[in-house]
């Protein structure tokens, strides 16, 4: 503890006094990089097609553009924690940053699936420091009321990035080209990385802690959390455990994780520190946090393939559709703010809580017309719901925390977000897969050869087939325009069903909320 302590002297001098503008303007790179971090995690998600198309990738292959930046950051997060207090945050940081940008260039540049993978891949890996180094940041410079102003900041930008991803993807891709989606990030992160060099020397380096390194601990760590996100990934697509790759993938999963764990528990200087936990809110708000990554990763999953698959929407239109949600959030901000001041948080929480289920419940009423108009009210009380939570949560998990455990928290905090997406996004997938099916198979039987209207229908719509295209063969026309409506409408129900359940995850979840105490505003709650 006292070595925790004397590596953050500067930082407990900043807690009775504030941050120096110099400080604040570090800080506020820092910022900068952590939206751009969780912004390229779905900034290709509206253009995947595109990008699909000029590295001439299979549909099925596309996917891993994002899958591969996922694995990597996911495995760089938790192992941030130890890092910043070998080298210090401000080294760790501009070297993710550089990281970042070197590989979104490389990103830009790339001819193949193959190559943009292994880009992709390293642009995440070194990319994801940057997070929780902002979140730890902001809860070692900001004390007391302070803290909650700033807490609005970083919910803002940590919901907000992968909101307005497609948006910012969709245009960018329509205007100029695919290759800005990674282009965009360089001078930026160039001015970034920059800014932080000069100006956040908050922590001094334990550069003895390198030679403690635990090389196998971070090697179980890499095969636990990598293989448990490729399964989680790519589960849903091959059958899961009827696929032997992703079963063999299952198995290394769970040897890794048991000694992972075991070397977390038995080193001295483990590779992750898992003693946060023991903190009630800590526990709880990582178990929070990843309960809303469900619904931060998985509407902007679910939203852009309604549009794409069911209302053809390109990708500037699936953006304009969901920009609405990034506005609200925008304009929501300062109200959230207020409230947090005003109203105990986790009253916030909950109230947080209870308009994204009644968002979901109004968005699982798509029909094949579903378009701006119908969505913009739902979608935008989504973007004030996601400031409402995500800000009490943070105050929640990091409120009670002593300052030499933050670092380490920080990681986990933000692990615990991004797996709760990854699982998330496995699920949708498994029950759009398993709900689609029993659709179609109900829908087929409504439209069987003994239901009276169906022979006239296709005789009608045969007719009107064969007087404009009289060398096709229109019956069979006819009968494919009716397989096509009935595996549109099954799918249309199927996305309703993700919808409701995950409304009812966060009703669930509630009762979460009693189970903490409530946060501190102070320097770090923990003695």
């Amino acid at each position: 503890m006292v070595r925790g302590c004397g590596a953050l002297g500067g930082v407990a001098r900043h807690a009775m006094t504030g941050p120096s503008l110099r400080h604040r303007i570090g800080f506020a790179a820092t910022v900068v990089g952590l939206f751009m971090a969780i912004l390229d995690i779905q900034i290709v998600s509206a253009s995947l097609a595109e990008v699909q198309a000029g590295l001439s990738a299979a549909p099925d292959e596309a996917s891993w553009i994002q899958t591969s930046y996922l694995i990597a950051e996911i495995v760089m997060i938790p192992l941030s924690g130890f890092l910043s207090r070998a080298i210090s945050s401000r080294l760790l940081f501009t070297l993710s940053c550089a990281g970042f940008t070197i590989f979104s260039a490389a990103c830009a540049l790339a001819d193949s699936l193959p190559a943009m993978v292994i880009a992709r891949a390293l642009q995440g890996f070194t990319g994801g420091a940057m997070i929780p180094v902002c979140f730890s940041t902001s809860f070692l410079l900001y004390p007391g009321a302070n803290r909650v102003k700033i807490s609005v900041l970083i919910s803002l930008t940590a919901t907000l990035a992968p909101t307005i991803g497609p948006s910012l993807g969709g245009w960018l891709t329509q205007a100029l080209s695919w290759h800005w989606l990674f282009l965009i990030n360089l001078p930026i992160g160039a001015v970034v990385g920059i800014t932080v060099w000069l100006t956040l020397d908050i922590d001094r380096p334990e550069p003895g802690l390198l030679a403690r390194f635990d090389w196998w601990g971070l090697l179980f760590m890499a095969g636990f959390l990598g293989s448990a996100e490729y399964v989680m990934e790519e589960g849903p697509r091959w059958g899961w455990f009827d696929d032997r790759e992703i079963t063999e993938l299952a198995m290394l999963c769970a040897l890794c994780g048991a000694l992972f764990l075991w070397r977390a528990f038995t080193r001295p200087e483990p590779i992750i520190e898992l003693r946060a936990f023991r903190n009630r809110n800590f526990l709880m708000g990582c178990v929070l946090s990843c309960i809303v990554g469900v619904g931060l990763f998985g509407l902007v999953y679910v939203l852009p393939l309604f549009f794409a698959r069911v209302r053809g929407y390109d990708s500037m239109q699936i953006g304009e559709t969901l920009f609405i949600t990034g506005l609200c959030m925008f304009l929501s901000a300062p109200i959230a703010g207020r409230l947090a001041r005003l109203m105990d948080m986790r009253l916030l929480l909950v109230l947080g809580m209870l308009l994204f289920m009644v968002s979901c419940l109004w968005i699982a009423q798509l029909t094949a017309l579903s378009g701006f108009w119908e969505m913009a009210v739902p979608l935008g009380l989504r973007g004030t719901a996601l400031i409402f939570m995500f800000m009490p949560i943070n105050q929640i998990a990091f409120g009670t925390l002593p300052p030499a455990e933050i670092k380490n928290a920080a990681a986990l905090y933000n692990l615990m977000r991004n797996l709760g997406g990854a699982v998330g996004l496995a699920a949708i997938n498994s029950i759009v897969t398993w709900r689609g099916a029993a659709h179609r198979q109900h829908l087929a039987e409504g439209v069987g050869w003994a239901r009276p209207n169906v022979q006239p229908w296709l005789d009608n719509l045969a007719s009107r087939i064969a007087l404009v295209q009289p060398d096709l063969p229109a019956d069979l026309v006819a009968l494919r325009r009716l397989q096509g409506l009935v595996q549109r409408e099954a799918l249309i129900l199927a996305y309703n069903d993700v919808l409701v359940l995950m409304a009812m995850l966060f009703l669930i979840a509630i009762p979460c909320v009693a189970i903490v105490s409530r946060p501190r505003s102070g320097p770090g709650g923990g003695h």
